[in-house]
């Protein structure tokens, strides 16, 4: 995925890069990606829809 800039959450744990990627500067999508596997493919989201998902998770946890 051409421009993207990977990163993982700041809350994401030290137990052996068990956890996503995600790629939020790219224009009208979010990737997110396997940390474990990087070329095994991404998922995409519009970027409401992901920022809907993030809103859910932080007030579950």
């Amino acid at each position: 995925m051409s421009g993207a800039e990977w990163r993982t959450s700041t809350r994401s744990s030290s137990n052996g890069g068990d956890c996503v990627e995600v790629a939020d500067n790219l224009p009208n999508v979010v990737a997110v990606r396997d940390s474990k596997n990087r070329d095994g493919g991404t998922l995409r989201f519009d970027p409401q829809a992901w920022q809907g998902f993030v809103d859910l998770v932080k007030t579950a946890f």
